[in-house]
C-alpha cells in the first residue's frame, strides 16, 4: 500500500487534497452525493459566503447548507447547524450548498 493510500481518512472542510505525485490540488470546500469539491484558488482553504455571493458574470448565488439525509436547505447563520432541524441527522451530514 502506498503512503498516499495510508494517509486517507476523515475528510473535512479545509482538508488539503493532493494528486498521485504529492502535489497540492487545493482544499475541500464542500460535499454532496457525488463526493467532495476542491477549490484550487490560491489562499482559499474553505468556502465562505464571500466566495459565492454577487459579483459574478453568471448571476448571484447564495451560500446555504443542505442536509445529505433529507435534502433540507437553510441559510447559514454564522455556522452550519449542529443537526438538521428537519430530520435531526448529525452535523456531519450537513454540507455547504450554493443556490441561485
Amino acid at each position: 500500500m502506498s503512503e498516499m493510500e495510508e494517509a486517507t481518512g476523515d475528510v473535512r472542510f479545509g482538508t488539503k487534497v493532493y494528486d498521485d505525485d504529492g502535489e497540492l490540488l487545493g482544499h475541500v470546500r464542500g460535499f454532496d452525493e457525488h463526493g467532495f469539491y476542491v477549490t484550487a484558488d490560491d489562499g482559499v482553504e474553505g468556502w465562505s459566503i464571500e466566495h459565492s455571493r454577487a459579483g459574478h458574470d453568471f448571476g448571484e448565488a447564495e451560500l446555504m447548507w443542505r442536509c445529505w439525509e433529507c435534502g433540507e436547505m437553510g441559510e447559514i447563520d454564522g455556522a452550519l447547524p449542529e443537526a438538521c432541524p428537519n430530520c435531526g441527522t448529525e452535523r456531519e451530514d450537513i454540507y455547504y450548498w450554493t443556490e441561485d
